[in-house]
């Protein structure tokens, strides 16, 4: 007998959560995962029932009765995979779910891999790669805006800019192709400036999307937030008044944090990841020296850094000491003059003269905490993501993008330096490929198990 194809066989893995719970869901997906259903159960005829319809009854081993169950049917090719699929609603206990996988391994089926069911609708044309990709995203996503950048680009919207761009250059490279078979004749079936005009359009819109990653990432990955200053200018404050709890000790002695304390918050649906960090200043204590070392380390790591300053104990020449150091670290920064309630309204004035840009608060007050938070959403810059604007925030979808590019880059130097055509037809043909890898026109087997090796094993 003939062995099945890695496609061919069933696959069969738990789809909610590893751990007890009131009901677990156990995914089969393949040609024969009705027939082999409808072996161990007991109820309706499986084969004789609709699509999407649900099913009580009973799983058997023999004569024994291993749970009571709902059963989803799911008849190819409307399902998820494409492929026959059923789902089969249990009692949650891990005794049960295991009992159940292990028949149907007797039975014929096979564990799925991590992100197999998902890599069978890709192969399947049920979507895209980039599609598939967001999946993943979608059941990552702990705040509302990686939520909907990943809903996005699970329904198209990533992927139709990326189609929309390579069949309006395969159209100039099957021209410049056909030049090729009528090299001898001297003709010309496209126009090097309309080539040069469309790729320069080509390129405003990847150029775009590249610049669009950074917000994506912080979309997708959250905000790593450091909050620094010298000891005692209240970060452990503020970080307790931002997450409303008492995660951080406070204390008027100095160097109370030796080690950095974070949490994460949600603040206009992007996660920041708040990091109260140990007070910088020249120390002798060893222990100490290593938290300065661990919030200097933090710093340079950041992608937002919220600087403290003790506006109560306040020597202007070292803040603008401090200030230059923030600049030459490169990291985005937040002037924060912390204290308000114990300084004359003069010396916020004055400060406010000569750093516009500063903000200034007494972190034991929840009112102007929101508005530090508001600020720090303006930081962020939301605002392309708030039109419904395209943002790119897949690393691989990044890379390719930049490979994209240079190849066109290369083509535009072609067209300027007249080189020969079968040159600018390889540089168009590689920009081609490099656009096919983000939507899997151009796949490997290396890549797609790379991709789908980072799913979890159910989905």
């Amino acid at each position: 007998m003939q062995a099945l194809s890695q496609n061919e066989d069933t696959i069969i893995a738990l789809a909610t959560p590893q751990g007890v719970g009131a009901i677990g869901v156990i995914r089969l997906s393949g040609n024969d995962a009705i027939k082999l259903v409808n072996k161990v159960f007991k109820g309706k005829d499986l084969e004789q029932q609709e699509s999407h319809t649900i099913h009580f009854g009973t799983i058997r081993d023999g004569d024994k009765i291993l749970d009571e169950v709902l059963i989803s049917l799911f008849i190819a090719p409307k399902s998820f995979t494409k492929e026959n699929v059923v789902e089969i609603s249990c009692h949650g206990s891990n005794f049960i779910i295991r009992q159940i996988i292990q028949l149907f391994i007797r039975k014929g089926a096979r564990p799925a891999k991590p992100g197999e069911f998902t890599k069978r609708a890709f192969m399947n044309g049920q979507f895209d790669l980039a599609q598939a990709e967001a999946v993943a995203d979608l059941i990552n996503a702990d705040s509302e805006a990686a939520h909907h950048a990943a809903l996005n680009q699970m329904r198209g919207g990533f992927s139709g800019e990326i189609k929309h761009l390579r069949e309006e250059l395969i159209h100039f490279a099957s021209m410049i192709e056909l030049e090729l078979d009528f090299g001898e004749e001297d003709v010309e079936f496209a126009s090097r400036d309309d080539l040069k005009k469309l790729v320069n359009r080509l390129q405003e819109v990847i150029n775009a999307l590249i610049h669009s990653f950074d917000l994506g990432n912080v979309i997708k990955n959250g905000v790593p937030t450091v909050i620094a200053g010298k000891p005692n200018a209240g970060k452990s404050t503020l970080l307790n008044a931002l997450l409303n709890e008492d995660k951080a000790i406070v204390s008027d002695i100095a160097g109370t944090t030796r080690d950095f304390i974070e949490d994460e918050i949600i603040i206009g649906g992007v996660a920041f990841r708040f990091i109260d960090t140990a007070g910088l200043r020249e120390t002798t204590d060893t222990i100490e020296a290593i938290g300065v070392e661990r919030t200097q380390a933090k710093m340079k790591q950041a992608s937002l850094i919220i600087y403290l300053f003790d506006l109560s104990d306040l020597d202007i020449v070292e803040m603008n000491k401090e200030i230059n150091r923030l600049e030459n670290t490169g990291v985005p920064f937040l002037k924060l003059g912390n204290k308000i309630d114990k300084v004359d309204q003069s010396v916020i004035e004055d400060l406010q003269k000569q750093h516009p840009d500063m903000l200034f608060l007494s972190a034991k007050e929840p009112e102007q905490v929101e508005k530090l938070k508001e600020r720090i959403l303006e930081l962020v810059n939301l605002d392309k993501f708030k039109r419904g604007d395209t943002v790119v925030t897949n690393v691989r979808h990044y890379d390719s993008l930049l490979q994209t590019q240079n190849s066109l880059q290369d083509v535009i130097n072609g067209i300027d330096g007249s080189v020969t055509n079968d040159f600018v037809a390889m540089d168009i043909r590689r920009a081609l490929h490099y656009l096919g890898e983000i939507t899997g026109e151009i796949t490997s087997d290396d890549l797609l198990a790379n991709i789908f090796s980072k799913f979890c094993i159910g989905k």
